[in-house]
């Protein structure tokens, strides 16, 4: 399988179960899975086998996205991502904090070379874990809050959210990004998260991009984020 050209949906509310599943690839394939995991160990040691949420059975409705998750271990999902994402029943869903400045600009991290992710530009974002769980459901709002603070060091009050969802769906992931304004100039906050970073013994971040335009995009940007962009920039008068 292979990602879908990216389609956006607009929606107000996010309804996200949290529901037992046994995820049938992960079965099948865990030798496979292990071995690939150990490769990946031992060119970054620094990966963690936790326990992440991925989704299910994707329903979008008018103002609505609707999917259940369930509960896998990280090496089952880089294993599903590297090989193609084989089970085209399950999707990576997501949660992103596209920070826009007062002067327009958008703001995007690179991923440090520790990461699973290395080299890859995008917004501050995280698949949901464990911790993100509330109330039986995904809490993907939440999850922007903390992977914003943990990548950047912005808090809340820092910024004002946009109340809507632009769901960009690929069919292996579905990134749920929503605006969230900084009353500064582009410049200024990149300052300020590199000042933040400067600060970390082991940064996830290894540098902040300023996006003011479609020729700003890379092709280091996941399809899902180039999309988002563009579109945002094309609604403008």
């Amino acid at each position: 399988m292979t990602s879908e050209p990216p389609v956006i949906h607009r929606v107000s509310s996010l309804e996200l179960a949290v529901a037992p599943f046994t995820w049938p690839f992960a079965v099948a394939r865990r030798a496979d899975i292990l071995a690939h995991f150990a490769l990946k160990l031992r060119e970054k040691p620094a990966l963690w086998n936790g326990r992440v949420l991925l989704g299910r059975n994707p329903v979008f409705a008018v103002g609505r996205f609707s999917a259940s998750y369930f509960e896998t271990d990280f090496a089952s999902f880089l294993a599903w991502r590297d090989w193609g994402f084989p089970d085209t029943g399950v999707f990576n869903g997501f949660g992103m904090g596209a920070l826009r400045c007062a002067d327009g600009a958008f703001v995007l991290g690179e991923m440090g070379p520790h990461t699973a992710n290395a080299g890859r530009i995008y917004f501050p974002s995280g698949t949901p874990d464990l911790g993100d769980i509330s109330d039986g459901a995904v809490d993907i709002a939440g999850s922007v809050v903390r992977e914003l603070e943990e990548e950047t060091g912005l808090v809340p009050g820092d910024y004002d959210i946009d109340p809507d969802w632009h769901c960009v769906y690929t069919g292996a992931a579905a990134a749920l990004i929503r605006i969230l304004r900084v009353d500064m100039p582009g410049e200024a906050l990149r300052a300020r998260i590199e000042a933040n970073l400067a600060s970390q013994r082991r940064p996830e971040l290894s540098a902040i991009h300023l996006v003011r335009g479609t020729a700003d995009l890379s092709p280091a940007m996941p399809d899902f984020v180039t999309a988002f962009i563009a579109a945002q920039f094309a609604s403008q008068p």
